[in-house]
């Protein structure tokens, strides 16, 4: 069979097959008088067998040491085209997301898409102190896109910058929880804890939404994080973790201090000074337990507790009845309205 009838009936163009034949891959067996090339039917196979390894990724070269050499194995050369195909497509994910990033921000001109592109190279550097310092000195006239800070948010281990980043998602406008809500799904606890960290800093109800349901959440540190904004929000669904961290000594003061707020509503007050009571209850042995909670009895506002540490002043326990009577003098110097 003729080059051109081989290359038709291949789909491989006369082109590539005298390439084939000048490396050697796949030699025609014969020539026509006229000096033309003629592939046999083994010729045409391995012509065949060259695209399908070529349809794997591999070159040309590695083509012929597979075909050539009968101890060639596949399993070490077909390892390294998966990790070299993986690369590659994260590689082109980022491209992907690069380009989304630009056309979400619907620059007006090329100097608007060369801001978009600094900014994303400084919040992907290596240098914490410059992913910061992207963050905290914008262009006036390009403003970091909400779509890049929520993403950056979600990706930032940081303190420092997760804080920069966090801050400028909140003076960004827009609408910056549903860039960041997503976080919330992720099955990775430490891309949901930066995300309700960064909702709890945003204003509205659906940020409030978004923070009750990570009430239900499965990590301990999304509930206490979503229960700290919510009290803050007067939102009274809330008050069982807040308690919970009372009880279990995890930023109780900041819990109490949240709980204290929550009751300036006389509506919540009662319900919150009924919880607190039941544990008192409930934790008659633990003496530090018993004593972080007289201490969030004392934020409630007036003299809404007095009777309870009053009480507490007389316990068995000496450590918590010291500490109720400091507690119930506090109270009676405190200013009433």
């Amino acid at each position: 069979m003729l080059i051109g009838e081989v290359a038709r009936r291949s789909g491989v163009s006369t082109r590539m097959l005298r390439h084939y034949d000048s490396l050697g891959l796949v030699r025609p067996t014969g020539r026509t008088v006229g000096g033309y090339r003629e592939y046999s039917a083994e010729d045409i196979l391995r012509i065949f067998q060259v695209e399908s390894l070529r349809s794997l990724g591999l070159s040309l070269r590695q083509i012929g040491r597979a075909l050539e050499d009968p101890a060639f194995t596949p399993s070490a050369l077909v390892g390294d085209l998966i990790r070299q195909t993986e690369d590659r497509l994260k590689r082109d994910q980022e491209l992907l997301e690069r380009l989304r990033t630009v056309d979400a921000s619907a620059p007006s001109g090329w100097p608007g898409v060369l801001r978009i592109v600094e900014l994303l190279h400084g919040l992907n550097s290596p240098s914490a102190a410059r992913r910061q310092q992207t963050v905290l000195t914008p262009a006036e006239d390009v403003p970091v896109p909400i779509e890049l800070l929520a993403g950056a948010v979600l990706a930032e281990s940081d303190p420092n910058v997760a804080g920069a980043l966090r801050w400028a998602l909140a003076r960004a406008g827009g609408d910056g929880v549903a860039s960041v809500a997503a976080g919330m799904c992720s099955e990775d606890v430490d891309i949901r804890r930066r995300a309700v960290l960064a909702i709890a800093e945003l204003p509205g109800d659906t940020a409030t939404v978004v923070l009750t349901d990570a009430l239900g959440d499965s990590d301990t540190m999304v509930r206490r994080h979503a229960a700290l904004a919510l009290g803050t929000r007067g939102v009274t669904a809330a008050v069982p973790t807040l308690v919970g961290m009372v009880i279990e000594g995890t930023n109780d003061v900041e819990a109490a201090e949240v709980l204290g707020t929550l009751s300036l509503d006389p509506g919540r007050a009662d319900q919150i000074m009924s919880a607190l009571a039941d544990e008192l209850t409930t934790h008659t042995a633990n003496s530090a337990v018993r004593i972080r909670l007289a201490q969030a009895l004392a934020e409630l506002p007036g003299t809404i507790a007095q009777g309870v540490l009053q009480q507490l002043a007389h316990d068995d326990d000496r450590a918590v009845a010291l500490i109720a009577s400091a507690l119930v003098g506090v109270l009676a110097e405190r200013p009433h309205d």
